[in-house]
């Protein structure tokens, strides 16, 4: 009997350890591809670096994602629904550091951000974007680490994110009726190339008409200070960033755990000193996402400066003046410039992978600002930013293998109509706010720009009102089915 015992047990470890050997096998199998790519990549042209970086630092972002379970939606899902701050604290983190790091890269003359002009368009884009979010279960950098953990669901809201982008930034119609009329006249007077119909697109007339009307600058610009080191620590990083994350901080302890925590810590009469220890408790509650935020914060910066001191030893100013150097013309925009942020950023990427696409089945897709004028249509073989994105998914891929995550799962009919209908709304809000939870929040407000924290307001607003439909349709379906039952 016992041996039998001992047989069972022996078989169960191996059951239980043979997934985690075919996961390692995995992992480092993706990582191998990844290091033979860049490989052969640099046989080709040296000049390929710029390109893998890329590459590289966004397979570092994909496995801190996956290893905080690091997501916007999960933040604002968390907060709205069931009262944890876990997330959202993880965010703070992330946006303290990521203000250092960046201060420290514009304070060296190597920073690659451009602020965002301010308007009530940030403020709608985020909201589109909050309420698409709730539906999907996933911003945009969490579906993409989802989609690395084989979720498929995942997998088809990118795909809808990326065609939605492109179709909103080229239709007309019915679209163009919302346009403001000094939006098309302001539009039609620049001087704009040939190949460009501003009057075609309502996304051209807000651009052209709207947001390049608009004067935009960081805080350190605002007040007007000169010195590049107090501008950068003290204009952007401390006012714009850290205080704010402070505040946030401060509030998310009082009106969400401070209760809890004097509960189980059987405080009843709670001094200064109690406090303190109740906000650091908090910050460590989950070790995971706290350490996430805080390496994500560190390696944006240095993302930043990499691709600073490339753009010094190449001296360019863009990833396409590089291309056209080596000879890679097609997909160039007009001005012979592509996509480079410079920066962590997700959406326009991928905007550009469904609108390559559609070019490829026929349907013009350069003749407008956002394709034509300003991010071009490269070949996502050599799309520098693209391979950000899928180095996130690789780089998630890479831990849930090795720590026994990774699972296809196959969305049924309902989750699959939710990823869909979120998507769109976040390719929406996407373009409408000049960004997603990472280009539009996390990137802006970490360099000193205001714009982000309006982002944020309004993709909170429509994760809210999200977060309620949702739960009016759990308590309707349920229900109906309690009268089905009758």
């Amino acid at each position: 009997m016992t041996k039998q015992v001992d047989t069972l047990q022996i078989k169960t470890l191996n059951a239980v350890s043979q997934p985690d050997k075919k996961g390692r096998m995995y992992a480092m199998s993706i990582l191998a591809v990844i290091t033979l790519g860049s490989i052969f990549a640099l046989m080709l042209d040296t000049r390929f670096v710029y390109l893998l970086v890329y590459l590289w630092f966004g397979t570092i972002y994909g496995l801190l994602l996956q290893y905080g379970r690091f997501c916007m939606a999960s933040a604002v899902r968390d907060l709205f629904a069931v009262g944890v701050p876990r997330m959202a604290v993880g965010v703070m983190i992330a946006v303290a550091l990521y203000s250092l790091t960046a201060a420290a890269v514009t304070a060296g003359g190597l920073t690659t951000y451009h602020p965002h002009p301010l308007g009530w368009h940030v403020v709608i884009g985020g909201a589109l974007f909050g309420f698409g979010i709730v539906f999907t279960g996933g911003c945009a950098s969490g579906s993409l680490y989802k989609s690395g953990e084989g979720n498929m669901g995942s997998m088809l809201v990118v795909v809808t994110i990326s065609f939605a982008q492109a179709y909103f930034v080229d239709v007309g119609g019915i679209f163009n009726h919302m346009v403001p009329e000094a939006w098309t006249a302001s539009a039609a007077a620049k001087d704009m190339p040939a190949e460009i119909s501003v009057t075609n697109g309502w996304f051209d007339q807000f651009m052209a008409g709207h947001v390049w009307d608009m004067h935009a600058q960081t805080v350190a610009g605002s007040l007007g200070i000169k010195s590049p080191v107090a501008g950068a620590f003290l204009g952007n990083a401390l006012l714009c960033a850290i205080l704010p994350t402070l505040a946030i901080l401060v509030l998310l302890y009082m009106r969400v755990y401070r209760k809890g925590y004097l509960r189980r810590a059987k405080i009843t009469a709670p001094r200064f000193g109690d406090h303190v220890r109740g906000m650091w408790s908090m910050i460590t509650s989950s070790r995971n996402t706290a350490l996430a935020g805080l390496a994500l914060g560190i390696f944006a910066g240095m993302h930043m400066w990499v691709i600073g001191e490339l753009r010094e030893h190449y001296n360019i100013f863009n990833f396409g003046e590089l291309l056209r150097a080596m000879g890679y013309t097609h997909g160039l925009s007009i001005q012979d410039t592509v996509f480079d942020p410079g920066y962590w950023y997700i959406t326009t990427q991928e905007a550009q992978w469904g609108g390559w696409l559609m070019e490829k089945l026929g349907i013009n897709m350069m003749g407008n600002i956002f394709f034509g004028v300003e991010n071009g249509l490269p070949n996502p073989l050599i799309n520098a930013p693209g391979y950000m994105s899928i180095g996130i998914i690789l780089g998630a891929a890479v831990l849930a293998n090795l720590r026994g995550e990774f699972k296809w799962k196959i969305p049924n009919l309902e989750t699959a109509i939710m990823a869909v209908v979120g998507g769109i709304f976040m390719g929406l809000g996407a373009r409408v706010g000049l960004g997603c939870n990472i280009g539009a929040f996390f990137a802006p407000v970490t360099n000193g720009d205001v714009s982000g924290w309006i982002f944020l307001a309004g993709m909170l607003l429509g994760a809210f009102g999200g977060v309620k439909l949702i739960n009016w349709w759990i308590d309707w379906r349920a229900s109906r089915q309690d009268e089905f039952a009758l």
